[in-house]
């Protein structure tokens, strides 16, 4: 089903913590979307979150059936496939949170139920809709090595999944999408820490093409940054995702020292821009136009792989 620009979408949030709130938020004030509910376990958590947008609150995601067209899942990780299947079964469209199952055999069904029901499934890997990194694609040719390094301070919030599911997933996703090749072998260290999983990250990742990706990613680190060098035969790219800073180093026309070129450089830095309403705007435009969406199942899928692989070598 595709609707008319007259048509308002009705949508919903299963899920109004610290995250599901903006995304009620942004479907409460985009004009394509009536926020029909929001939904939480927690009855002051619903209502509170309700009472802000000026619609309905419910605990159980099953009276949402029948009722929307489309909604956003985000609840713990844990919970994402049983959820997100019953959506699908109901025909309602889905943007799932990242990562979006705990297992692949799950992300398998969710993909397969949504080609059955020419259903969308996004799945909410924000950081491709960062103003710096939608920047950056103008500028890929063939990455050689890329390196990244995702810190954050401790916070109990993501700790039911290790820090590979929880963050470094987020650079394997976009690693992925701009080195086209398959994965050929990866090697990973890691720790716990504060938790009793893995709080702090290295993977080497090597593709079928030798481009290298060393990818670091902790949240017991005292301070946040979100950062990735990639580097290519015509240019250095530097990305702060966090300041949203991208920075193109290049060989000039003129030497810098015999034989050896120049390095020209410019600079682009991005006012703050809403990446969950960009997200958002993707997932309703995919939903009214019945197009792929931007990261799709498959893609979520794919990320999901490699940080579930990671994941394994350092539980072993």
């Amino acid at each position: 089903m595709t609707f008319d620009r007259e048509h308002k979408i009705r949508t919903a949030v299963i899920g109004v913590g610290y995250l599901g709130r903006f995304h009620a938020q942004k479907y409460a004030s985009l004009p394509g979307s009536e926020l029909v509910a929001v939904v939480d376990l927690d009855p002051a958590v619903a209502h509170q979150s309700a009472g802000e947008y000026g619609t309905l609150a419910l605990t159980d995601y099953r009276d949402l059936f029948g009722k929307v067209d489309a909604v956003s899942i985000v609840v713990p990780t844990q919970l994402h496939y049983e959820v997100a299947k019953e959506c699908l079964s109901q025909g309602i469209h889905v943007l799932l949170e990242k990562p979006m199952t705990a297992t692949l055999a799950e992300a398998d069904e969710l993909i397969a139920l949504a080609k059955r029901y020419n259903l969308v499934l996004q799945v909410g890997h924000l950081e491709r809709f960062n103003s710096a990194t939608l920047a950056l694609q103008k500028f890929l040719s063939m990455p050689r090595f890329i390196e990244s390094h995702r810190l954050a301070p401790f916070s109990p919030r993501g700790t039911d999944v290790s820090v590979m599911l929880d963050l470094m997933i987020h650079d394997i996703d976009i690693i992925l999408s701009i080195v086209n090749s398959s994965v050929k072998e990866i090697h990973a260290n890691g720790a716990s820490v504060l938790t009793d999983d893995i709080d702090i990250a290295n993977a080497r990742i090597q593709f079928a093409n030798d481009c290298v990706a060393n990818v670091t990613a902790s949240r017991v680190s005292m301070k946040a940054q979100r950062k990735m060098r990639i580097f290519q035969q015509d240019a250095y790219i530097s990305i702060d995702f966090q300041d949203k800073i991208l920075s193109i180093y290049r060989k000039g026309t003129k030497e810098m020292f015999p034989s050896i070129p120049e390095i020209t450089h410019e600079e682009s830095r991005f006012g703050q821009s809403d990446a969950i309403k960009a997200e958002i705007e993707a997932f309703l435009k995919a939903v009214r136009e019945g197009t792929p969406p931007p990261v799709s199942g498959e893609e979520g899928r794919r990320a999901l792989a490699i940080a579930l692989q990671i994941s394994g070598m350092l539980s072993g």
